[in-house]
């Protein structure tokens, strides 16, 4: 049963205020978290007892505006929740993370991308303002015209700086079905630049394009995956139970097409988790026959995945078949266009893990994000791997191997798994004057971790 929005508004001011009570209530020099049921970090940290704030009351959706194309939402709404609020009015978020349990107040203080990316920008892109509780205690509006230093600073600080508690977000208008292409490529530096000239011109020949990624599985197998809106009815496929997205996208042919319901599609890659529901056995035919169709999905596999990490399975399979430990590479990073072939083409030659996921992007405005300083006007790759290789002589030697070619492409790295960079290097990669200037700003006693101390040190 929908929930009027002066309800709504009722239940999340009482929700922001339990959370402000926990805040306070942590002893100072405690460490402080959020209490969440799921993360989509992958970054190893030290175990804590703390006590967990109190968010039970800012996981909804406060109002949608369909005159205006813009939401109310809370900060620890998940995206499947949101879609779930506005597609019946024909609307969605400009950008929408892959993953269902990705919620608002995470894509925007992390990094979130997706295929409208190369035309929509990232998720923070389309804050409109946003209300933060901030290491001083205080519940503070940021906007592009109060607290700007804030509201551009909190983009990639990982609730160093504060968690979202509300944000008002744009939205945009979305039809019933989405057209696919699957276009086979048998050269990474071809499909770049066909990626290159889609994003310059929002077309493919004489085809409008809506959404745009792509799926690298060799250096002679690679696709660009491109996506039309169409209210057009007609048959669809679908992808949430026996049949696999991804294993769809692979043919013999110049193009192949699909089609899916504008849901469907949204969350397309969350049902296999791109393609890492196979270290699960959830791919193989007989498995899928028995897996009931609503556990399909990321959040299952995180789950699993916490448990695996907690009991060291997979580190003691390993050894027990006298093969050495294995090496998380679970990362996205972003090289300009113009080095993405090459970045690609080193990693597939040094790297042994396929497939991996591209997702073009370009910034919306005109200013650049000073803690994820991409340039504006410029088209970047991001790269998706995600899975282990054998462990090397040295910790985190293939992640620390990556990090060293991104930077020397002229690229970054996002921050939600494990990073190991010096830490003047990570100033400079990540804005550290500017963070540490709002950070005194808005946290004066740094009651919360710092930064690098987050994601490096892994506090």
């Amino acid at each position: 049963m929908s929930v009027p929005a002066t309800d709504a508004r009722i239940a999340h001011a009482a929700g922001v205020r339990r959370l402000v009570e926990s805040y306070r209530a942590v002893p100072q020099g405690a460490p402080v978290r959020l209490a969440k049921r799921t993360s989509n970090l992958f970054r190893t940290r030290a175990s804590t007892a703390a006590a967990g704030l109190d968010t039970s009351g800012l996981t909804g959706v406060i109002s949608v505006d369909p005159a205006g194309r813009a939401a109310h939402v809370a900060g620890m709404c998940t995206y499947e929740d949101l879609v779930a609020a506005t597609l019946p009015h024909g609307l969605v978020p400009l950008v929408v993370p892959q993953l269902k349990t990705i919620t608002l107040g995470g894509a925007v203080t992390g990094l979130g991308i997706e295929s409208t990316s190369f035309r929509s920008g990232l998720p923070h892109e389309s804050v409109l303002e946003m209300d933060i509780l901030t290491g001083a205690g205080e519940v503070v509006t940021a906007s592009p015209g109060e607290n700007a230093d804030l509201y551009r600073a909190f983009p990639n600080s990982y609730g160093t700086l504060g968690y979202a508690v509300r944000l008002r977000i744009e939205l945009e208008t979305a039809k019933p079905f989405v057209a696919l292409a699957h276009v086979r490529f048998h050269a990474i530096a071809d499909l770049i630049a066909a990626m290159d000239r889609i994003v310059t011109t929002h077309r493919l020949d004489d085809l409008p394009v809506d959404y745009l990624d792509g799926v690298v599985f060799s250096a002679d197998e690679c696709y660009l995956c491109v996506g039309t809106q169409t209210a057009a009815p007609g048959p669809v496929s679908d992808y949430t139970g026996r049949q696999i997205y991804y294993r769809s996208i692979q043919h013999d042919q110049v193009v192949k097409e699909d089609r899916l319901t504008i849901h469907d599609y949204l969350w397309r890659w969350d049902t296999d988790w791109f393609w890492c529901s196979a270290a699960f056995g959830a791919q193989h035919p007989l498995v899928r026959r028995l897996w009931p169709r609503r556990y399909l999905r990321s959040a299952t596999y995180g789950r699993l995945m916490r448990l695996e990490r907690r009991f060291d399975i997979g580190d003691r399979l390993e050894r027990l078949h006298g093969r050495p430990a294995r090496e998380r590479v679970i990362q996205d990073i972003e090289v300009p266009i113009e080095r993405c072939a090459e970045f690609v083409e080193w990693f597939l030659g040094n790297v042994p893990i396929a497939p991996i996921w591209l997702c073009p992007l370009r910034l919306r405005d005109g200013e650049s994000w000073p803690l994820y300083p991409l340039r504006p006007r410029e088209t970047y790759v991001n790269v998706g791997f995600w899975s282990t290789v054998p462990i090397g002589a040295t910790d985190g030697e293939t992640n620390r191997l990556i990090e060293r070619r991104v930077s020397d492409l002229d690229g970054h790295k996002s921050l939600y798994s494990d990073a190991y960079y010096a830490r003047d290097d990570f100033d400079k990669l990540y804005g550290g004057a500017d963070y540490r200037s709002v950070k005194t700003r808005y946290d004066p006693a740094a009651r919360l971790l710092g930064l690098y101390e987050k994601a490096v040190q892994r506090r």
